[in-house]
Protein backbone atom coordinates (compact mmCIF):
# COMPACT_ATOMS: atom_id res chain seq x y z
CA UNK A 1 0.00 0.00 0.00
CA UNK A 2 1.45 3.52 -0.89
CA UNK A 3 0.52 6.80 0.68
CA UNK A 4 0.15 10.10 -1.04
CA UNK A 5 -0.52 13.58 0.25
CA UNK A 6 -3.19 15.64 1.09
CA UNK A 7 -3.79 18.59 -0.77
CA UNK A 8 -4.42 21.23 1.16
CA UNK A 9 -8.31 21.93 2.32
CA UNK A 10 -8.64 24.40 0.25
CA UNK A 11 -8.14 22.64 -3.13
CA UNK A 12 -10.46 19.71 -1.95
CA UNK A 13 -13.54 19.52 -4.07
CA UNK A 14 -15.43 16.85 -2.92
CA UNK A 15 -19.16 16.53 -4.46
CA UNK A 16 -21.77 17.03 -1.70
CA UNK A 17 -23.36 13.04 -2.48
CA UNK A 18 -19.95 11.77 -1.56
CA UNK A 19 -19.78 13.14 1.89
CA UNK A 20 -20.81 11.87 5.49
CA UNK A 21 -23.88 14.40 5.48
CA UNK A 22 -22.77 16.54 8.18
CA UNK A 23 -23.09 20.36 8.12
CA UNK A 24 -20.28 21.09 5.43
CA UNK A 25 -17.24 23.23 6.53
CA UNK A 26 -18.45 24.50 10.03
CA UNK A 27 -19.07 21.12 11.21
CA UNK A 28 -15.23 20.52 12.18
CA UNK A 29 -15.54 24.11 14.00
CA UNK A 30 -18.09 23.02 15.68
CA UNK A 31 -17.28 19.73 16.52
CA UNK A 32 -14.10 20.93 18.10
CA UNK A 33 -15.68 23.73 20.11
CA UNK A 34 -18.09 21.13 21.72
CA UNK A 35 -15.34 19.04 22.71
CA UNK A 36 -12.87 21.68 24.41
CA UNK A 37 -15.75 22.89 26.05
CA UNK A 38 -17.33 19.50 26.93
CA UNK A 39 -13.94 17.22 27.12
CA UNK A 40 -10.60 19.15 27.05
CA UNK A 41 -11.73 20.98 30.17
CA UNK A 42 -12.28 18.43 31.88
CA UNK A 43 -8.67 17.02 30.64
CA UNK A 44 -6.50 20.24 31.86
CA UNK A 45 -3.12 19.35 33.12
CA UNK A 46 -3.81 16.13 33.26
CA UNK A 47 -2.05 14.60 30.17
CA UNK A 48 0.57 17.24 30.39
CA UNK A 49 1.95 18.17 34.16
CA UNK A 50 4.50 20.55 35.07
CA UNK A 51 7.01 18.66 36.03
CA UNK A 52 6.95 15.04 34.14
CA UNK A 53 4.11 14.27 30.73
CA UNK A 54 2.30 11.33 30.01
CA UNK A 55 3.56 11.47 26.25
CA UNK A 56 7.53 12.49 26.32
CA UNK A 57 9.41 13.73 23.66
CA UNK A 58 12.40 11.89 21.95
CA UNK A 59 15.00 14.10 21.86
CA UNK A 60 17.93 12.63 24.38
CA UNK A 61 20.42 13.78 26.22
CA UNK A 62 22.44 11.14 28.43
CA UNK A 63 22.15 12.32 31.85
CA UNK A 64 23.41 9.54 34.26
CA UNK A 65 23.90 5.81 34.48
CA UNK A 66 22.02 3.62 37.17
CA UNK A 67 21.06 -0.52 37.32
CA UNK A 68 18.73 -2.27 35.48
CA UNK A 69 15.23 -2.71 37.24
CA UNK A 70 12.67 -4.84 35.92
CA UNK A 71 10.25 -2.60 33.37
CA UNK A 72 13.18 -0.83 32.41
CA UNK A 73 13.41 -0.69 28.55
CA UNK A 74 16.04 -2.86 27.17
CA UNK A 75 16.90 -0.82 25.00
CA UNK A 76 18.46 1.82 27.26
CA UNK A 77 21.31 -0.78 28.42
CA UNK A 78 24.60 0.29 28.01
CA UNK A 79 26.38 -2.48 27.50
CA UNK A 80 30.08 -1.52 27.57
CA UNK A 81 29.31 -0.72 31.43
CA UNK A 82 27.38 -3.54 31.73
CA UNK A 83 30.36 -5.70 30.24
CA UNK A 84 32.91 -4.12 32.59
CA UNK A 85 30.75 -4.41 35.37
CA UNK A 86 29.10 -7.83 35.24
CA UNK A 87 26.06 -5.77 36.49
CA UNK A 88 23.31 -4.69 33.52
CA UNK A 89 23.10 -0.92 33.87
CA UNK A 90 20.60 0.94 31.83
CA UNK A 91 21.11 4.80 30.18
CA UNK A 92 19.23 7.91 32.09
CA UNK A 93 18.01 11.19 29.66
CA UNK A 94 17.33 14.38 29.82
CA UNK A 95 14.17 14.30 28.11
CA UNK A 96 12.92 17.07 25.19
CA UNK A 97 9.12 17.75 26.04
CA UNK A 98 8.61 18.14 22.31
CA UNK A 99 6.62 15.35 20.90
CA UNK A 100 6.00 14.38 16.73
CA UNK A 101 2.08 12.30 17.09
CA UNK A 102 0.95 10.55 14.21
CA UNK A 103 -2.61 9.21 14.08
CA UNK A 104 -2.96 6.15 11.62
CA UNK A 105 -6.90 5.90 11.36
CA UNK A 106 -8.97 3.28 9.94
CA UNK A 107 -11.95 4.51 8.24
CA UNK A 108 -13.35 1.19 6.63
CA UNK A 109 -16.71 0.38 6.74
CA UNK A 110 -17.09 -1.65 9.77
CA UNK A 111 -15.76 1.45 12.11
CA UNK A 112 -19.02 3.26 10.68
CA UNK A 113 -21.48 0.22 12.83
CA UNK A 114 -22.73 1.49 15.98
CA UNK A 115 -26.29 -0.18 17.67
CA UNK A 116 -27.02 3.12 19.69
CA UNK A 117 -27.03 6.14 18.99
CA UNK A 118 -23.31 6.58 18.78
CA UNK A 119 -21.02 4.69 15.93
CA UNK A 120 -17.55 3.98 16.27
CA UNK A 121 -16.74 6.51 14.02
CA UNK A 122 -17.96 9.03 16.20
CA UNK A 123 -15.55 7.77 19.15
CA UNK A 124 -12.75 7.98 16.73
CA UNK A 125 -13.63 11.62 15.71
CA UNK A 126 -14.10 12.70 19.32
CA UNK A 127 -10.60 11.20 20.49
CA UNK A 128 -8.22 12.18 17.57
CA UNK A 129 -9.47 15.45 18.30
CA UNK A 130 -9.04 15.52 22.13
CA UNK A 131 -5.71 14.00 21.95
CA UNK A 132 -4.76 16.50 18.57
CA UNK A 133 -5.86 19.93 20.42
CA UNK A 134 -3.90 18.35 23.84
CA UNK A 135 -0.89 18.28 21.96
CA UNK A 136 -0.94 21.07 19.51
CA UNK A 137 -1.82 23.42 23.04
CA UNK A 138 1.23 22.67 24.46
CA UNK A 139 3.89 23.15 20.82
CA UNK A 140 3.73 19.40 19.82
CA UNK A 141 2.92 18.57 16.19
CA UNK A 142 1.09 15.76 15.02
CA UNK A 143 0.10 14.37 11.73
CA UNK A 144 -2.34 11.81 10.32
CA UNK A 145 -2.73 8.65 7.94
CA UNK A 146 -5.94 7.06 6.52
CA UNK A 147 -6.54 3.90 5.55
CA UNK A 148 -10.57 3.26 3.72
CA UNK A 149 -11.07 1.86 0.74
CA UNK A 150 -11.04 5.46 -1.57
CA UNK A 151 -9.25 7.30 0.77
CA UNK A 152 -5.09 6.52 2.05
CA UNK A 153 -3.75 9.52 2.45
CA UNK A 154 -1.10 10.99 4.61
CA UNK A 155 -1.31 14.60 6.26
CA UNK A 156 2.51 15.74 7.54
CA UNK A 157 2.54 16.70 10.86
CA UNK A 158 2.02 20.21 11.91
CA UNK A 159 0.96 21.89 14.69
CA UNK A 160 -2.02 24.88 15.57
CA UNK A 161 -5.49 24.88 16.04
CA UNK A 162 -6.01 24.99 11.95
CA UNK A 163 -3.67 21.77 11.35
CA UNK A 164 -6.35 19.96 13.55
CA UNK A 165 -9.31 21.12 12.17
CA UNK A 166 -8.24 20.20 8.82
CA UNK A 167 -8.07 16.55 10.28
CA UNK A 168 -11.13 16.54 11.79
CA UNK A 169 -12.69 17.79 8.45
CA UNK A 170 -10.75 14.95 6.82
CA UNK A 171 -12.31 12.25 9.04
CA UNK A 172 -15.59 14.07 8.81
CA UNK A 173 -15.72 14.52 5.49
CA UNK A 174 -14.66 10.93 3.90
CA UNK A 175 -15.79 9.66 0.58
CA UNK A 176 -18.14 6.39 1.04
CA UNK A 177 -17.28 2.80 -0.39
CA UNK A 178 -17.70 1.67 -3.59
CA UNK A 179 -17.19 -1.44 -3.24
CA UNK A 180 -16.88 -4.55 -1.16
CA UNK A 181 -13.90 -5.00 -0.14
CA UNK A 182 -12.41 -6.73 3.09
CA UNK A 183 -10.39 -4.45 5.21
CA UNK A 184 -6.67 -5.35 5.55
CA UNK A 185 -4.99 -3.60 8.82
CA UNK A 186 -1.67 -5.81 7.72
CA UNK A 187 -0.81 -3.83 4.52
CA UNK A 188 -2.32 -0.01 6.54
CA UNK A 189 0.34 -0.43 8.86
CA UNK A 190 3.35 -1.63 7.09
CA UNK A 191 2.63 1.12 4.42
CA UNK A 192 2.93 3.87 7.56
CA UNK A 193 6.34 2.18 8.76
CA UNK A 194 8.20 4.09 5.89
CA UNK A 195 5.78 7.24 5.78
CA UNK A 196 6.99 8.20 9.67
CA UNK A 197 10.42 8.03 9.42
CA UNK A 198 11.80 9.82 12.88
CA UNK A 199 10.32 8.34 15.93
CA UNK A 200 7.34 9.34 17.23
CA UNK A 201 4.32 8.57 19.46
CA UNK A 202 1.47 6.61 17.17
CA UNK A 203 -1.75 5.83 17.79
CA UNK A 204 -3.65 3.34 15.58
CA UNK A 205 -7.65 3.77 16.01
CA UNK A 206 -9.17 1.17 14.84
CA UNK A 207 -11.28 -1.70 15.70
CA UNK A 208 -8.94 -4.20 14.25
CA UNK A 209 -11.43 -6.21 12.46
CA UNK A 210 -9.17 -7.09 9.22
CA UNK A 211 -8.99 -10.32 7.52
CA UNK A 212 -5.04 -10.18 7.79
CA UNK A 213 -3.08 -10.55 10.73
CA UNK A 214 -1.83 -7.54 11.67
CA UNK A 215 0.37 -8.20 14.89
CA UNK A 216 3.71 -8.91 13.15
CA UNK A 217 2.97 -5.23 11.35
CA UNK A 218 2.25 -3.94 14.50
CA UNK A 219 5.41 -5.28 16.06
CA UNK A 220 7.63 -3.76 13.67
CA UNK A 221 5.86 -0.15 13.88
CA UNK A 222 6.55 -0.33 17.61
CA UNK A 223 10.40 -1.21 17.37
CA UNK A 224 10.63 2.65 15.96
CA UNK A 225 8.11 4.06 17.67
CA UNK A 226 5.88 4.60 21.16
CA UNK A 227 2.49 2.98 19.54
CA UNK A 228 -0.40 2.66 21.33
CA UNK A 229 -3.67 0.63 19.90
CA UNK A 230 -6.73 2.81 20.67
CA UNK A 231 -9.85 -0.47 19.90
CA UNK A 232 -13.22 0.99 18.95
CA UNK A 233 -15.78 -1.47 20.13
CA UNK A 234 -19.78 -1.41 20.34
CA UNK A 235 -21.51 -3.56 23.10
CA UNK A 236 -23.64 -5.85 20.70
CA UNK A 237 -19.67 -6.94 18.78
CA UNK A 238 -19.59 -8.58 22.50
CA UNK A 239 -23.24 -9.96 23.11
CA UNK A 240 -25.92 -10.33 21.17
CA UNK A 241 -29.35 -10.12 22.77
CA UNK A 242 -32.77 -11.65 22.57
CA UNK A 243 -34.44 -9.62 19.74
CA UNK A 244 -36.52 -11.59 17.53
CA UNK A 245 -35.65 -12.19 13.44
CA UNK A 246 -33.36 -9.90 11.65
CA UNK A 247 -31.16 -9.65 8.71
CA UNK A 248 -27.29 -8.88 9.48
CA UNK A 249 -25.74 -7.38 6.62
CA UNK A 250 -21.26 -7.34 6.42
CA UNK A 251 -20.34 -3.80 6.65
CA UNK A 252 -17.11 -4.16 4.15
CA UNK A 253 -18.53 -7.17 1.86
CA UNK A 254 -22.08 -6.88 1.66
CA UNK A 255 -23.17 -10.51 2.72
CA UNK A 256 -26.05 -10.83 4.11
CA UNK A 257 -27.65 -13.39 6.25
CA UNK A 258 -30.90 -14.35 8.35
CA UNK A 259 -30.54 -14.72 11.29
CA UNK A 260 -33.02 -15.83 15.12
CA UNK A 261 -31.87 -14.46 17.86
CA UNK A 262 -34.33 -16.64 19.76
CA UNK A 263 -32.35 -19.31 19.20
CA UNK A 264 -30.37 -19.66 22.24
CA UNK A 265 -28.06 -22.43 21.01
CA UNK A 266 -27.29 -19.53 18.05
CA UNK A 267 -26.92 -16.43 20.31
CA UNK A 268 -24.03 -19.46 22.45
CA UNK A 269 -22.22 -19.61 18.72
CA UNK A 270 -22.36 -15.98 18.67
CA UNK A 271 -20.90 -15.28 22.20
CA UNK A 272 -18.07 -17.72 21.73
CA UNK A 273 -17.41 -16.19 18.38
CA UNK A 274 -16.88 -13.00 19.87
CA UNK A 275 -15.03 -14.31 22.40
CA UNK A 276 -12.15 -15.94 20.33
CA UNK A 277 -12.34 -12.19 18.32
CA UNK A 278 -11.34 -10.98 21.67
CA UNK A 279 -8.93 -12.94 22.82
CA UNK A 280 -7.43 -12.86 19.84
CA UNK A 281 -7.13 -9.13 19.73
CA UNK A 282 -5.95 -8.83 23.08
CA UNK A 283 -3.06 -10.97 22.21
CA UNK A 284 -1.97 -9.40 19.40
CA UNK A 285 -1.77 -6.38 21.10
CA UNK A 286 0.40 -8.52 23.73
CA UNK A 287 2.44 -10.02 21.44
CA UNK A 288 3.36 -6.53 19.71
CA UNK A 289 4.32 -5.47 22.73
CA UNK A 290 1.83 -2.34 23.05
CA UNK A 291 -0.58 -0.43 25.14
CA UNK A 292 -3.93 -0.85 24.36
CA UNK A 293 -6.77 2.08 25.49
CA UNK A 294 -10.49 0.17 24.11
CA UNK A 295 -13.00 2.74 24.12
CA UNK A 296 -16.66 1.63 23.73
CA UNK A 297 -19.67 3.40 21.94
CA UNK A 298 -21.20 3.46 25.15
CA UNK A 299 -18.36 4.96 27.44
CA UNK A 300 -17.16 8.47 28.63
CA UNK A 301 -14.70 9.60 26.54
CA UNK A 302 -12.59 11.54 29.31
CA UNK A 303 -12.95 9.02 31.81
CA UNK A 304 -11.60 6.52 29.28
CA UNK A 305 -8.95 8.85 28.29
CA UNK A 306 -8.19 9.74 32.14
CA UNK A 307 -8.06 6.08 33.16
CA UNK A 308 -5.74 4.96 30.99
CA UNK A 309 -3.50 7.78 32.08
CA UNK A 310 -3.27 6.63 35.35
CA UNK A 311 -2.51 3.44 34.63
CA UNK A 312 0.42 5.14 32.07
CA UNK A 313 1.86 7.09 34.67
CA UNK A 314 1.72 4.18 37.65
CA UNK A 315 2.94 2.42 34.94
CA UNK A 316 6.17 4.95 34.30
CA UNK A 317 6.67 5.04 38.20
CA UNK A 318 6.96 1.62 38.29
CA UNK A 319 9.82 1.27 35.52
CA UNK A 320 11.42 4.35 37.68
CA UNK A 321 11.79 1.91 40.56
CA UNK A 322 8.39 2.02 42.69
CA UNK A 323 7.15 -0.61 45.02
CA UNK A 324 3.02 -1.20 43.72
CA UNK A 325 0.83 -1.25 46.64
CA UNK A 326 -0.82 -3.88 47.47
CA UNK A 327 -3.83 -2.82 46.86
CA UNK A 328 -2.96 -2.96 43.10
CA UNK A 329 -4.82 -6.12 41.03
CA UNK A 330 -1.94 -7.64 38.85
CA UNK A 331 -4.02 -7.22 35.84
CA UNK A 332 -4.39 -3.24 36.33
CA UNK A 333 -1.16 -2.54 34.66
CA UNK A 334 -1.12 -4.29 31.47
CA UNK A 335 -3.54 -2.78 29.05
CA UNK A 336 -2.94 -5.30 26.62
Amino acid sequence: MRFRRAKPQADAQTPASNVVPIDSARSAENALRRLEWTVLRRLDGLLHGDYRTLFRGFGLDLADLREYQYHDDVRHIDWNVTARLSTPYVREYNEDRDVTAWFLLDVSPSVDFGSGDVRKRSVSIDFVTVLARVLTRHGNRVGAAFYGETMDTVIPPRSGRRHVLEILHRLIHRPPPTGATATDLHAFLKGAFPAIPRRSLVFVVSDFISTSAWAPALAQLAERHEVIAVRLYDPLERELPDIGLLTMQDAETGEQVFVDTHDRGFRRRFLKAAEERETRIRNGFRDAGVDALELSTSDDLADAIMRFADLRKRRSRLAAGAVMPRTWSHDVVPLA
